[in-house]
């Protein structure tokens, strides 16, 4: 399939520390077949200077095509990510984390399977390859993959990393799903109802994963691995929209 854009949604929560570090990696990555770059970033109502840094790096770097919005309160992850999708014009679209957990250097990696024809969905894993991956939690290895096993009995899917930040979607595809979860419920309800749609290819790729520890910005806790089951439930085994 060709591709002629790739638009990159950034969700972004207090990351003016490091949102400038991650747009330069985006920025220097060269993407397969001449596919060029679109950046949205949604600022979900930071309380340090992220918007301040957004528009520092916007003035600085006019080659790389950013487009700004922000919330006017807190809504959370999901929704952020709702915003993004909105108003995403590529063909494609990926979401990136503001912080340093993922290497745009990878996005050729997802792009392969969708060039050659064979993938609408292609999910970036933690869990498969050789790429360097950061040694954490233990507790959040576990849980991951207990809430990947609980996602797959429902959707059916082969999955090893179902709360993965890197998923790629056909952007026309994405934008029909009516998503409501509005924090890092994303990831079960996305993948359940992207399972359910007929014929959908879905592939996955190895990634590196470069994580942080809550001392240097990690926001999800274990209320929201209790919110992940609750979606499980919701959208894998009642099927609600």
């Amino acid at each position: 399939m060709k591709i002629g854009k790739l638009s990159i949604i950034i969700p972004a929560y207090n990351e003016g520390n490091t949102i400038h570090l991650i747009l330069n990696k985006i920025k220097a990555v060269d993407l397969i077949e001449d596919i060029q770059k679109e950046v949205i970033i949604v600022n979900d109502f930071s309380k340090d200077n992220t918007e301040e840094a957004i528009f520092t790096y916007q003035r600085e770097n006019p080659e790389l095509p950013i487009s700004y919005y922000k919330h006017e309160y807190n809504k959370g992850k999901g929704a952020a990510l709702h915003t993004g999708i909105a108003k995403a014009t590529g063909e494609y679209l990926i979401i990136q984390d503001a912080d340093l957990e993922y290497d745009p250097a990878e996005y050729n990696d997802l792009l392969r399977p969708v060039c050659a024809g064979f993938a609408d969905v292609v999910y970036g894993s933690r869990f498969m390859g050789s790429n360097p991956h950061r040694i954490l939690f233990f507790w959040h290895t576990i849980g991951n993959r207990w809430l990947t096993f609980a996602s797959n009995m429902f959707s059916n899917l082969n999955l090893t990393d179902m709360e993965t930040c890197y998923k790629l979607f056909d952007t026309k595809m994405i934008q029909s799903i009516k998503l409501t979860e509005q924090r890092f419920g994303f990831e079960p309800e996305v993948t359940q109802k992207v399972a359910r749609i007929p014929k959908i290819r879905i592939y996955e790729v190895g990634i590196s994963y470069y994580g942080r520890t809550y001392e240097e910005g990690k926001k999800i806790g274990w209320k929201d691995g209790v919110r992940a089951i609750y979606c499980i439930l919701k959208y894998g085994l009642f099927k609600a929209n």
